[in-house]
This record gives C-alpha cells, structure tokens and sequence, in this order.
C-alpha cells in the first residue's frame, strides 16, 4: 500500500510512463516481506523496450519488471533506491522520504 504521496502525483507518474518516459515514483510503504524497508521507488514507462534499457544500464535485471497492470515499473528498495535515486539528481526524493 501506498502513503505519503498525492493524486496529483500518482497521476504525473502515470502521465510521464505513459509518454514513454522513465518515470520515478517514491513512496511510504508497508509490506511484511521486507521488514525495516519504509519506502519504495517505481521506476516506470510504458515504453518496455526502455525500461529494460533503462534496467540494464543500471546493473537491475529487467526479468522483475512488474507487468500486472497498464504501467510497466521496476521497484527499487534498500541501498540500490538511494544509489539511484542519488545517481538521478532525486534529492527531493531523498530529502522528502529521510532516505540517507
């Protein structure tokens, strides 16, 4: 489940995959799989062919790109989502979320 971020931005997120842009979405979430882990980042895009680019360039295996619904996304947690959210000049997202 999703908290901390608001329709307006799901609905850019979802605008900008849908264009074919590589997409970061970053959220609070919950999931008893991962304890400790407070946060999520979508990576998405409607373009599939690049967000497999986009995977493989950044050491991620495109084989875990979830395809469940009409928004193609990869999701990145831990020390990988700080790597990369650093790496695409994200500090709003770092800051926002008090990710180190």
């Amino acid at each position: 489940m999703a908290f901390g971020i608001s329709r307006q931005e799901l609905n850019e997120w979802k605008s900008k995959c849908s264009q074919g842009e590589i997409s970061f979405l970053t959220h609070y979430w919950v999931e008893p799989r991962f304890p400790g882990v407070k946060t999520i980042t979508k990576v998405g895009c409607c373009d599939l062919e690049r967000l497999k680019e986009w995977c493989i360039a950044n050491d991620l295996n495109p084989a875990y790109i979830h395809l469940r619904d009409e928004y193609p996304h990869f999701d990145l947690i831990g020390n990988k989502q700080i790597e990369i959210l650093k790496r695409e000049h994200l500090t709003d997202h770092l800051l926002r979320f008090k990710l180190k």
